[in-house]
């Protein structure tokens, strides 16, 4: 009974790394299809990825949590980014630079998340959580150094920021403006939030 246990193991830990092996195929398919073609079916991510219909729909089983996925991938990457950029050392008027020009750079290897559905305004703040955790983490340096205005609270900012990003994506979705525009629009429009433009 013992054998059979030990080697019903090892079979078990395979078949987690090959439906983690799975996973991160169908993501980066993802990723990659829905780049290029922001509509891109599930059968075509199932294509790109390598597997059958049956596995992609057996980890994500509606497109919806699939982009979910691929958002809170994209989530993370930016999280590991700013706890790697030294923000923290540096004046808040350049930290504000760096967090900006740092998100853009992961922002722009997902280029369709401008045209994900829009959501509401607590799911937008979940999304971007990293980021206006760290706004508000400057602003308050900024403000208390005198490197920023003080007469605005310092949880407005980051909201005036997110409320341009929401009107470029309109921009966008409507065909009214290109990404590169949208994303060259908001950098511009935080800068100036905080005095900084």
């Amino acid at each position: 009974m013992a054998a059979t246990s030990g080697r019903a193991a090892p079979r078990r830990r395979r078949r987690r790394a090959d439906a983690e092996q799975n996973r991160s195929a169908i993501l980066q398919a993802a990723t990659e299809a829905l780049s290029a073609q922001p509509g891109a079916s599930m059968d075509d991510i199932a294509t790109a990825a390598g597997v059958s219909r049956q596995t992609i729909y057996a980890h994500f089983p509606s497109r919806e949590l699939l982009l979910n996925a691929v958002v809170a991938q994209a989530t993370a990457e930016v999280s590991a980014v700013f706890a790697e950029a030294g923000l923290a050392d540096l004046p808040p008027a350049e930290a504000l630079v760096r967090l900006l020009e740092r998100g853009w750079a992961v922002a722009a290897r997902y280029p369709f998340l401008w045209h994900l559905p829009s959501v509401s305004a607590a799911d937008d703040r979940d999304r971007h959580g990293p980021v206006v955790d760290r706004l508000q983490e400057i602003i308050r340096r900024g403000q208390e150094s005198g490197d920023f205005d003080d007469s605005q609270p310092a949880a407005w900012l980051p909201a005036a920021g997110l409320a341009l990003g929401r009107a470029a994506e309109e921009q966008v979705k409507a065909g009214m403006m290109t990404v590169e525009q949208a994303t060259a629009a908001v950098h511009s429009g935080f800068l100036r939030l905080f005095g900084q433009g």
